[in-house]
């Protein structure tokens, strides 16, 4: 593996966050170090940086999220990170002042990709952590040795925008329940403060 592969691959504390060794964790490692590098921003600390993925569910290359959020700092802690439930491969990476850019994985290189033998055992239903560990090192070391270019479809988005809610400590007691909820989410019943779940309302 070259130096520059190196570079590209998320630290050890990654994979045990994300939970087993596989290459799509990687991949979106790699895809948030280029949208940082574009537009010239560090790694998030605080809660600027936002991150839209179009993934969905129920596909196995969800695994892409972490490694994003590993790379860019844009946590779900932070309510950085949203998905869109288009079960697409792609993120569109904004930061204020910036040019937001979009990224996605090329079909030319999932077929590519698709012809590792990883796959094989993931179609096969064996979870990640279940696949022999030479065989997910031979897909992410294949990964890492593409160009990026031949990885990555990249479309700056001047237009894009976006308007994060502005964090707030205020909170009320449920009348009902008699949990907290904070205002944004407080709804009213009969003069008085509820919490969603206890009003019944839809979000």
């Amino acid at each position: 593996m070259s130096d520059h592969e190196t570079n590209l691959l998320p630290p050890d504390w990654a994979f045990e966050f994300h939970g087993h060794f596989c290459p799509f964790m990687p991949l979106g490692y790699r895809m948030g170090l280029l949208a940082l590098q574009r537009m010239g921003v560090d790694r998030e600390q605080d809660h600027t940086l936002h991150v839209v993925c179009e993934l969905g569910e129920g596909h196995p290359q969800t695994c892409l999220i972490d490694g994003i959020q590993v790379a860019t700092g844009a946590t779900f802690g932070k309510t950085l990170i949203e998905k869109t439930f288009w079960g697409k491969l792609a993120a569109t990476f904004w930061y204020p002042g910036k040019t937001a850019v979009r990224y996605s994985l090329k079909p030319s290189f999932l077929d590519a990709f698709g012809t590792q033998e990883f796959f094989a055992y993931r179609k096969k239903g064996i979870e990640p952590s279940g696949i022999p560990a030479d065989v997910t090192r031979k897909a992410i070391d294949w990964m890492l040795s593409q160009a990026d270019d031949d990885v990555f479809a990249r479309t700056d988005r001047p237009d894009f925008q976006m308007h994060p809610p502005k964090g707030s400590f205020n909170k009320s007691l449920c009348s009902v329940c008699g949990e907290y909820v904070f205002e944004r989410y407080v709804r009213m019943q009969d003069g008085k403060p509820v919490c969603i779940p206890c009003s019944g309302y839809a979000r």
